[in-house]
């Protein structure tokens, strides 16, 4: 059964690790991250942003989907449905849908209006039971089309965001979706600092977390983050499996053609870097 990603994480943030948040592509990229949870005996976010959505046919398929896998592979670690980046009309639907999970991203409006639209969801999200996530600073990179630049989130706003009683917030601090360019600054240790300070006991999410260096992630957990995004390192390692397969000619052997045998390679892959992840993260165990 799904849950509410709000204890996982604040046991995350007590015990000074982190839990992973994997973003969903399709039926055997759910299948990978729920089979290496249960098998690390790690607690999991499923991430799913609206583009993905989309592509998988909306967010109740989705919610049909993950609930049959939890059933059919007998998972017992707590796995929190979430969805990621989400405009407000995006959050209400998955409330609907029957997400456990819910991220508002209202970083790209001014502070008031980021905070009204937050206070609604706060409300609706917290009479069931499911978490709710805000943000504070847009995230650099490209997210579904979007591109920003990597800044610093303003701590006095990010207790001004926190204080209205969401359950996680993610905080600019100098990260950035997709590959990182050769001449990025890393992360803003000072900026985490401060927001911690100012948000107390609540759990600090890291977006961007594929290709940020190991120590970094590991700095970042000790100074609050309880959980860390990832998805661009899944995807270039499933499709560099893939092409493997393909290059090798596998494709042309017996029913090498069949769907399921080409992507086999591809969903080991995702199964590798989810593992290193959990291992990185200190999640293993703590389900």
């Amino acid at each position: 059964m799904l849950v509410s990603a709000k204890e996982m994480l604040d046991k995350a943030k007590a015990g000074h690790y982190a839990v992973g948040h994997f973003n969903l592509n399709n039926l055997e990229w759910t299948r990978a991250i729920l089979e290496t949870a249960e098998e690390m005996r790690s607690p999991v976010i499923l991430g799913v942003s609206e583009g993905a959505a989309k592509y998988m046919g909306g967010y109740k398929t989705i919610v049909g989907m993950v609930n049959g896998l939890l059933d059919y592979l007998k998972i017992t670690v707590p796995v929190a449905l979430h969805l990621d980046h989400g405009s407000y009309e995006g959050a209400k639907a998955c409330i609907n849908a029957g997400f456990s999970s819910v991220m508002f991203d209202g970083s790209a409006l001014p502070i008031d209006e980021n905070i009204e639209k937050t206070k609604e969801l706060v409300a609706a999200c917290h009479v069931l039971g499911i978490s709710l996530e805000a943000e504070v600073g847009a995230i650099g990179g490209e997210e579904d089309g979007v591109i920003g630049m990597g800044e610093c989130a303003d701590p006095e706003e990010c207790k001004r965001i926190a204080d209205l009683g969401v359950d996680m917030l993610a905080a600019g601090i100098g990260n950035i979706h997709g590959k990182y360019p050769a001449n990025w600054q890393g992360l803003s240790f000072e900026t985490l600092d401060k927001i911690s300070a100012a948000v107390g006991s609540m759990p600090l999410v890291l977006h961007g977390g594929s290709g940020i260096p190991e120590d970094q992630v590991r700095k970042a957990i000790e100074l609050g983050v309880s959980k860390v995004n990832v998805n661009t390192e899944c995807q270039l390692e499933f499709a560099a499996e893939v092409r493997k397969y393909f290059e090798a000619g596998k494709d042309l052997e017996g029913k090498g053609f069949d769907p399921r045998k080409i992507m086999a390679p591809g969903v080991k892959g995702i199964k590798k870097i989810v593992k290193e992840k959990m291992e990185l993260f200190g999640s293993v165990g703590k389900a």
